[in-house]
């Protein structure tokens, strides 16, 4: 007999069945915790520049005298919340020792995913508590809380419209680095459009045409004539620059006043939502390309991980081949997901003109297009995670306009570097190596 074995007694009624065997195999047990060597160095950064942040904090700390006071409502409002007071020196001390604690924390390793998140979590709202009380502790202003969270929303808009559109693009396998075109042609044919007919729903038209047609040459370029993707859309930046440039001298400039005066969107209050204290204006009192940016993430989301559509769209950009063989068209899916791309980069594009100044000037958007690709590369290409990753940019950098505004004692040049250093060191330090799609840049001749 087999040791671990068991013989039960045939059953009756059917004779010259040879038995089953129940055999009880015993398997070496596996380690508690495996770590790959690359979750193991992504890690190891997080958790080293948490306690960074937190050796600076610390720093701070003693630099923060007085209370910190956080304004809830603006001098307009109806409603008038009572201001938030803070001891200055506790609280960055205490938020200093807790990213501290939780960088220790996690070079230790061996925790649990969710722990981690937490911990992660922890440290992030210890950070940025730590140092907008820092720069508000001692101020004659309180901190208005409304302006900060209204602005975040209102920068992040294009930055959400951009990549949604780079993460159609690159789930299905085309690499968008012309965001920054797309962004500035946009705005440029919003910009005359609008002053020429004084209509917003015109100007936001030629917008997305705008965007639709720097989206078709990314397409025909790439997927047709396989040129390479990254070169291209360096190509395509370069030559809208050039071209809105070119335009501005001849066209604009002189006739400023008939060309260059576009209308702006206003606030579209949201009946009884808009009232809602301090939630109401920031949520329910945005522009119509706020509340479309907001739809859009939904949109894509669904259409991407909800429709049969989507599905060829993520099959095409990670096993072209094989959707191939199927009978998915891969480079019409290709085509399909770049051109409705385009949509969404034009409206974000038509939000430097009709949603900001009214007027367009030469390389307005200053980046703006290379930024949204940096929150698709941080959001892992998923349309959620992206625009959480637009918010953050878009709330650093109204923070440092706020922090201009209350005097804070730090040179203005750093404040201005202060969203694009945080971008870099999140890309490198928080988020790690990520995975794109796997066919991602590769173009693929049938």
């Amino acid at each position: 007999m087999v040791e671990g074995a068991a013989y039960p007694s045939p059953r009756r009624g059917r004779p010259g069945r040879r038995p089953a065997v129940s055999t009880t195999v015993t398997t070496p047990e596996l380690p508690a915790f495996v770590e790959s060597r690359q979750a193991r160095s992504q890690r190891i950064s997080t958790s080293v520049l948490i306690a960074v942040v937190g050796l600076l904090l610390l720093g701070l700390a003693f630099n923060a005298k007085g209370a910190a006071r956080f304004a809830l409502s603006d001098a307009f409002d109806e409603v008038q919340l009572p201001e938030i007071t803070l001891p200055g020196m506790p609280v960055v001390l205490v938020c200093a020792l807790a990213c501290l604690v939780c960088g220790g924390l996690l070079f230790r390793g061996r925790l649990p995913v969710r722990v981690r998140r937490i911990l992660g979590a922890v440290a992030g709202v210890a950070v940025v508590l730590g140092f907008l009380t820092w720069a508000a502790s001692g101020r004659d202003l309180p901190f208005p809380m409304s302006n900060q969270f209204n602005g975040t929303l209102n920068l992040a808009t294009p930055l959400i419209l951009g990549a949604l559109a780079g993460v159609l693009c690159e789930r299905a396998g085309v690499v968008n680095v012309a965001i920054e075109g797309q962004f500035l042609t946009a705005a440029f044919a919003a910009g005359i459009v609008g002053s020429m007919t004084k209509s917003i729903p015109a100007a936001m038209l030629a917008a997305v045409l705008a965007g639709v047609l720097m989206a078709a040459l990314l397409a025909v370029f790439s997927i047709k004539y396989l040129v390479d993707q990254v070169v291209l859309g360096v190509v395509i930046n370069l030559l809208a620059v050039g071209l809105t440039g070119f335009l501005f001298d001849q066209l604009v400039a002189p006739a400023a006043s008939q060309l260059n005066s576009a209308p702006l969107l206003e606030a579209v209050e949201i009946p009884l939502l808009s009232s809602i204290p301090f939630f109401g204006p920031i949520l329910f009192r945005q522009t119509v390309l706020a509340y479309l940016a907001i739809v859009s993430v939904v949109l894509v989301w669904f259409l991407l991980y909800r429709t049969a559509w989507g599905l060829r769209v993520r099959a095409v950009g990670e096993h072209p081949e094989s959707a191939d063989t199927v009978g998915i068209k891969v480079r019409a899916m290709r085509y399909q997901a770049v051109l409705v791309g385009g949509i969404f980069a034009g409206l974000g594009g038509a939000f430097f003109t009709i949603g900001s100044t009214g007027s367009f000037a030469k390389e307005l958007t200053v980046g703006k297009g290379f930024i949204a690709l940096a929150a698709l590369i941080m959001g892992r290409w998923h349309p959620v995670w992206a625009a959480v990753m637009a918010l953050f940019f878009g709330f650093v950098t109204q923070m440092s306009s706020q922090m201009q505004a209350l005097s804070t004692p730090v040179p203005s040049q750093f404040l201005e570097l202060l969203p694009y250093v945080a971008t870099v060191i999140a890309v490198a330090g928080l988020i790690g190596r990520v995975r794109a799609p796997a066919a991602d840049g590769v173009p693929y001749d049938k």
